[in-house]
């Protein structure tokens, strides 16, 4: 039987990765990139990968990584989703990680596992895993063709791009041009990538690396709903038991009572969604299963929690200055990110051969 539960190793990850975060990504800090025409914070994500090694848990030790299982990148992902981090953990650490893995790019792994180079998988961020994804024209040796909304490419360093030939093409982002595009969601920000001749390095096929990418990023995706959920929870449990109407906390109504044990509920279903996940990702049975499950259920709850947020907070969570916008934020973009919930739910009922809702 598997065991869910964190261990020790993992708890003293988080509690790491917390501390630090905590030091490089406090809420001011995160508005106020959010507002600067840079939002992805380097020091952090240097903190992390460079400091930490965590840009390499999912890279074997022989190439420079750690080694790791999604078990621990999925206790990154928790932290990182708490903090809203700007950071391009997902994309880089996870999702274009899983696709040099697929293609064997062992040279490339060697740069991203220290957090040397950032990578980006040239696929839309609303992608499902299995899902159809543009292509762009692979003529004459070199690349045409124009990719949008693709999460942190305005970070990357290097572009994995799918051709027409059915290819997966590695491209300096010296060599693309990345147009910002309007983000509801500004810590994690997507671009249109232009490509006009130009040149790429085979990697491998297209087809098996992207649909690897596109399922762990989903299946990690839901650990990061957790801890945003979670967070929101905690910080909104706090603000009532110390904001007081009628000489009494606020937390100290049924009403209110009521919908915070609910949605402790769902925060509690979701952690074992987002455990089971990532722990059939680590060893590989029924992973297809157990991320579609996850994916199914996560973007309710992380919308749900960061709504409820801005509005028990009453005035001062609507206002610019409280973070609680950018978990809603943040919830509502993920709620799109690797495929809808009701996307997840129709695979889902084909995997199991029962008729979608």
């Amino acid at each position: 039987m598997t065991d869910l539960l964190y261990s020790e190793e993992e708890e003293a990850l988080r509690a790491a990765v917390r501390d630090l975060l905590a030091d490089h990504c406090d809420a001011p800090g995160v508005i106020a990139r959010s507002e600067s025409g840079a939002p992805h914070d380097r020091e952090a994500w240097k903190a992390l990968a460079d400091g930490m090694g965590l840009a390499g848990l999912l890279v074997p030790e022989a190439l420079g990584g750690q080694g790791a299982t999604h078990r621990e990148a999925a206790v990154v992902l928790e932290e990182l989703g708490r903090a809203v981090a700007p950071v391009p953990y997902l994309t880089s650490a996870v999702v274009a990680t899983e696709a040099l893995l697929a293609c064997g790019a062992d040279d490339l792994l060697a740069e991203l596992a220290p957090g040397r180079r950032i990578g980006a998988l040239a696929v839309a961020l609303n992608v499902a895993p299995g899902g159809a994804y543009k292509v762009v024209l692979h003529e004459g040796g070199a690349l045409h063709g124009e990719l949008s909304g693709i999460a942190d490419a305005a970070a990357a360093d290097v572009l994995l791009v799918p051709a027409d030939d059915g290819g997966l093409y590695a491209v300096d982002t010296t060599d693309a041009t990345v147009t910002p595009q309007v983000s509801l969601d500004l810590t994690r920000p997507l671009a249109t990538v232009t490509l006009s001749s130009a040149p790429g390095r085979l990697l491998g096929d297209a087809e098996p690396a992207v649909r690897r990418a596109l399922r762990a990023g989903a299946g990690l995706l839901a650990s990061e709903q957790l801890g945003l959920a979670e967070w929101t929870l905690t910080e909104t449990v706090r603000y009532l038991r110390e904001r007081k109407q009628f000489n009494r906390p606020v937390g100290g109504f049924q009403a209110l009572k009521h919908r915070l044990a609910q949605l402790w509920l769902e925060v509690v279903n979701l952690r074992a969604a987002a455990r089971h996940a990532a722990d059939a990702l680590s060893t590989g049975e029924e992973a297809d299963l157990a991320v579609t499950v996850a994916q199914a259920f996560a973007a309710q709850v992380a919308v749900h929690a960061a709504e409820e947020a801005v509005q028990l907070h009453g005035g001062i969570g609507m206002t610019w200055e409280h973070p609680a916008h950018l978990y809603l934020k943040r919830a509502k973009a993920d709620s799109i990110a690797y495929g809808t919930a009701g996307a997840h739910r129709e695979t889902l009922a084909a995997l199991v051969d029962l008729q979608a809702p």
